[in-house]
C-alpha cells in the first residue's frame, strides 16, 4: 500500500508540474524571444521547450518509479498487459493525477505575471461535440499507439524512443489544434476545466475524458492483435 501511496503522490507531483510547466511555453517563447532580439515566429522556440519538457519528464517519471502526468499511458499499458499496475492501482493513481493537474492550473493562474496570463488557458472545443469527442478518440488511439509501439517494441535506444514519441506528439497537436485543442490528456484538461468550472460539463466529460479512454483502451486492443505472442500451433499427429 505504501508503494502505491508513493507512486499516486509522484503522479500528481509531475501532473502538477507538467501543467504548469507547459502553461509557460507562451510566456517562455516571448521572454526567449525578447533576449534575443528576435521579432519573427515562434513556434520554433516552443517547439524547442516542449522538446525538453517531454525529455526532462520522461527522465522523472522513470526516476520515480513510473510516475506518469497522463491517465491514458497507465490505462494502456493495463490493458496491453504490461503494467505492474492492477484496477485498484489505476483507482487510486489517475485521481492523484487530476488533484495534481487541478493544483497546478490554480497555481499558475494565480503566479503567472499580468502581461503573460492571456497566454494561459487548457484545450478548448472549437467544433460541435461529436466532432471534438471523435478527433480526441482518433488522437489518443494514435498517440497511444505509438507510445506502446516505441516503448514495448522501437528502439532499444532510449533517446531516439523519445525522439519518436515527440515527433508524433507535435504532428498529432498540429493536426489536432483546429478540433480540441488538442490535449490526448484527461487530467491535463481536467486542470483548467476545474479553474474555469467547466469539470462537470457535458463537453469536458464527453469530449476529454470518455473518448480519449476509449481511444487508448481500443489502441491497447490493437497492439496486442498485432504484436502479442501467438500460441504454438499443435502439430498433427
Amino acid at each position: 500500500m505504501a508503494r502505491i501511496a508513493k507512486l499516486a503522490f509522484f503522479d500528481a507531483f509531475l501532473s502538477f508540474w507538467w501543467v504548469f510547466l507547459t502553461s509557460c511555453l507562451g510566456a517562455g517563447a516571448a521572454v526567449i524571444a525578447k533576449a534575443l532580439e528576435y521579432g519573427g515566429d515562434r513556434t520554433g522556440i516552443v517547439v524547442g521547450e516542449v522538446v525538453v519538457l517531454i525529455f526532462v519528464f520522461s527522465i522523472t517519471g522513470k526516476l520515480l518509479g513510473g510516475a506518469s502526468w497522463n491517465p491514458t499511458s497507465p490505462v494502456a499499458f493495463y490493458a496491453a498487459g504490461h503494467s505492474k499496475d492492477s484496477l485498484f492501482t489505476l483507482a487510486i493513481r489517475l485521481p492523484a493525477m487530476a488533484v495534481g493537474a487541478a493544483a497546478g492550473a490554480l497555481t499558475i493562474s494565480e503566479v503567472m505575471p499580468e502581461q503573460f496570463k492571456h497566454t494561459l488557458g487548457g484545450p478548448k472545443l472549437k467544433v460541435d461535440l461529436h466532432t471534438g469527442a471523435v478527433a480526441e478518440g482518433v488522437l489518443t488511439f494514435l498517440i497511444t499507439l505509438t507510445v506502446l509501439w516505441t516503448v514495448l517494441r522501437g528502439p532499444r535506444n532510449g533517446i531516439l524512443k523519445t525522439l519518436i514519441i515527440i515527433a508524433a506528439t507535435l504532428f498529432l497537436v498540429a493536426k489536432g489544434g483546429p478540433y480540441t485543442g488538442p490535449a490526448m490528456n484527461p487530467s491535463n484538461a481536467f486542470g483548467w476545466a476545474y479553474v474555469n468550472q467547466k469539470h462537470y460539463s457535458q463537453e469536458h466529460l464527453y469530449v476529454y475524458w470518455v473518448t480519449p479512454f476509449i481511444g487508448a483502451l481500443g489502441a491497447s486492443a490493437v497492439y496486442r492483435y498485432l504484436f502479442a505472442p501467438r500460441a504454438p500451433k499443435e502439430k498433427a499427429a
